[in-house]
């Protein structure tokens, strides 16, 4: 059976061929199309919203597939824009909110902004490399975790972003060889335990980001063991569990029902 890193590395050793394997998808490349050919007429946020297919593939391509239900939400988002430190999604400690919002900043180009390279090409980038992790996940999830705390990791800013987004903590906590219900402690006390063993500078250096992975991957091994999964990659190619939602955004959410 192959193990969680050299799964990993079978992956990201050559991610070209990797992604384009999954772009070369029928689903995929339907979708992609559909998105391509439409995303530019779209004008408004409600328009946005209102057409399911286009929604949900953006929301996918920035990691928010289990939120593409939670339109108002997602709408007060949009509408609150970027641009105020105060403004509805930059109170949010999940930043995969503001990257959306940041890529479909109507509330600052207004109808221009479908038209942008970040909402077109990019975005279908985004699309193809989210894909691409879940269906790792699917075989092993500890891949998908690696491959996603990859593509994150020189972006992290703070123990805080970590703690909020349910993949990156896992991450952490599982290299760092903590269980699982050290989640449910003190926010401030895990930030504290974090720091006193990581380096946060380290994950701008892909070498370090790596040595982390092997040690992430050695831990994910010892808690699942390679022979308890079908882990074959050459059989990548259906949906896993989602990451899960962030706590504040789920609260955010209560409130609104309100």
């Amino acid at each position: 059976m192959i193990n969680t890193y050299t799964s990993f590395q079978m992956i990201t050793g050559d991610l070209k061929r990797s992604i384009d394997r999954i772009e070369a998808q029928p689903m995929v490349s339907r979708e992609t199309e559909y998105y391509l050919e439409n995303i530019g007429n779209v004008k408004s946020i409600e328009e946005f919203v209102n057409d399911d297919r286009l929604f949900r593939y953006a929301m996918k391509a920035h990691g928010l597939e289990d939120m593409a239900y939670a339109k108002a939400f997602m709408v007060k988002a949009l509408e609150g824009g970027v641009e105020d430190r105060d403004s509805f999604v930059n109170k949010l400690t999940d930043k995969r909110y503001q990257d959306f919002v940041e890529t479909f900043n109507f509330a600052t180009y207004g109808a221009e902004v479908t038209g942008f390279y970040s909402a077109t090409t990019e975005v279908t980038h985004k699309y193809l490399r989210q894909t691409l992790e879940e269906d790792a996940g699917q075989q092993n999830e500890g891949v998908r975790l690696a491959l996603y705390f990859q593509r994150k990791a020189e972006d992290i800013e703070s123990f805080y972003e970590v703690l909020a987004d349910p993949a990156l903590s896992q991450v952490v906590r599982t290299a760092l060889g903590y269980p699982e219900t050290l989640a449910q402690s003190d926010i401030d006390k895990q930030v504290e335990l974090f720091k006193s063993q990581i380096d946060l500078e380290d994950f701008k250096d892909p070498e370090k980001v790596d040595e982390f992975l092997k040690r992430f991957t050695a831990m994910w091994e010892m808690n699942n063991p390679s022979n308890n999964q079908q882990n074959s990659i050459a059989a990548l190619f259906t949906k896993p569990a989602e990451f899960g939602i962030s706590t504040d955004v789920l609260v955010t959410i209560a409130q609104m029902k309100k």
